[in-house]
């Protein structure tokens, strides 16, 4: 066997002569996953209570709670699990957990937005860190046999933290905010002494190579840049200076970003893999739709509780409902693969969110009026939500040799981040700073249609994808990230 035809896994011991025992590591890093996967969701319900305890209104300030995660995240993703794979895995895993829990504490504990902001940042690093290791320690701690199974219960602790995440945000929010961040403490501490005790350490036969961090900053910086510049549009004028100088920097940092991946020899994207069409394609869509999707979100949270005055247990048990379609129609999608291509079910998802958000966008009342009209709104976007997310995840890693499908999620799971800030900026700077109620409704109302827009564009992207490889013969590269 070649070592280009199959990936040779590491040995697995727990260094003290004991036996791994699957079904137990299988669960406490699915616990890891799901808590670092729930944060992703539950936060979204947390901002209006959390900028009004601060005493920051402006959601273009409030946003970077949301995209200083997200950003760190998606650059950090794919050096960090190459750092673990270097310097071992379960380190690195352990490290992780406690990074993020201690973190959490931090973002419960602090008194001010900056602060607040800080914590987020060092709990997406922590996160960067025990996505992938816990990926690779469940691998190499299971049976061949057994490793698709295990990948599927691993990924689905994110679809559990995608549905339970706005219902619980909105329960611990009715207490405080702060219980959103204090919720991981206990998870997290529960997982690390455990997986202290049973979780294999893993011994890599050849030791990687030092990532490319200069570059993963490089990305941070540019997607930040942007960012900064979308939200601080409507604010700073479109036309200034620091506008044109925040673009001007993340097209540099973009260009160089490219500049260093093709000439470094372990870049955080490798250049060769966008040489696969399925690949290359499934990360543009994944980017695209992201955008809709992050936008969507924010949207229907800020909707129902700024201007519907819905508390923030009612609003997240009403976004709830979205999410609990994506499973549902995730298994549809799959008995359709047998008979259209993967292009063609995710664009097919991406026209329902469309038609979903289209929906609140068109028919948007200024009196409360769920039933009517968010509901049916969450039901169709849902839909489509579970048509398109798994078929991008499957896609982006149906065409790769095996020993690069984890390196090829991590990088799907980094563009759909990267989607993720974006849409936040986009309908931050979409909205602006309405006065009144007449105003948000238009503000909103074209926020929508916007996104709806982007949502049409991802179909359109998507109908790129056309993997070789059989959708039977995906699920098990599928997860990199368990989360939404």
């Amino acid at each position: 066997m070649s070592k280009t035809s199959q990936p040779v896994l590491p040995r697995a011991s727990l260094g003290e002569g004991g036996d791994v025992r699957p079904v137990a590591v299988l669960v406490v890093l699915s616990l890891a996953a799901f808590m670092a996967s729930l944060d992703l969701f539950i936060v979204n319900v947390a901002l209006p209570d959390l900028g009004r305890d601060l005493r920051t209104p402006a959601l273009s300030d409030l946003s970077w709670v949301l995209n200083g995660y997200a950003i760190v995240y998606a650059a950090l993703l794919v050096p960090f699990g190459r750092l673990a794979d270097r310097y071992g895995r379960k380190g690195g895993f352990l490290l992780g957990v406690a990074v993020f829990s201690l973190a959490s504490a931090g973002c419960a504990a602090s008194g001010t937005l900056g602060l607040l902001i800080l914590f987020r940042v060092l709990q997406a690093a922590g996160a960067a860190l025990l996505t992938p290791t816990s990926l690779g320690l469940l691998l190499t701690a299971t049976p061949p046999a057994g490793r698709v199974r295990a990948v599927r219960i691993w990924a689905a602790s994110g679809a559990l933290a995608a549905a339970a995440g706005p219902a619980l945000g909105g329960v611990l929010v009715d207490a405080s905010w702060r219980w959103v961040f204090l919720i991981n403490v206990p998870i997290g501490l529960a997982a690390l002494i455990r997986a202290a005790r049973i979780v294999p350490v893993v011994h890599d036969a050849e030791r990687a190579a030092v990532p490319d961090l200069f570059g993963a900053g490089i990305l941070a910086v540019s997607i930040g840049a942007l960012a900064l510049g979308l939200v601080k549009g409507p604010d700073w004028g479109w036309a200034s200076g620091s506008v044109l100088g925040a673009l001007a920097v993340a097209v540099a940092g973009t260009a160089e970003f490219w500049r260093r991946s093709s000439r470094h020899p372990v870049p955080v994207v490798e250049p060769a893999l966008l040489r696969v069409r399925s690949f290359a394609f499934a990360n543009a869509t994944a980017i695209v739709f992201s955008v809709a999707f992050a936008a969507n979100l924010l949207a229907s949270v800020l909707w129902m509780q700024d201007v519907w005055g819905y508390s923030a247990m009612r609003t997240g048990l009403g976004v709830a409902v979205g999410p609990a379609m994506v499973p549902v129609f995730a298994a549809v999608g799959q008995r359709l693969s047998r008979r259209l291509s993967a292009g063609s079910i995710t664009a097919a998802g991406c026209l329902l969110f469309a038609v979903g958000m289209s929906i609140c966008g068109l028919r948007l009342p200024l009196h409360p009026s769920y039933a009517s009209v968010v509901l049916p709104a969450l039901l169709v976007g849902g839909a489509g939500v579970g048509l398109a997310l798994p078929t991008i995840l499957s896609a982006a890693t149906a065409d790769l040799p095996p020993q690069r499908s984890a390196t090829g999620s991590a990088i799907v799971t980094m563009s759909r981040q990267i989607g993720a800030v974006l849409g936040i900026a986009v309908l931050v700077a979409v909205l602006g700073r309405p006065v009144g109620a007449a105003a948000a409704r238009d503000a909103f109302t074209a926020a929508w249609a916007v996104a709806a827009g982007i949502a049409v564009l991802a179909a359109v992207v998507a109908l790129g994808m056309a993997p070789r490889a059989s959708a039977a013969a995906a699920p098990a590269a599928v997860a990199v990230e368990p989360a939404g």
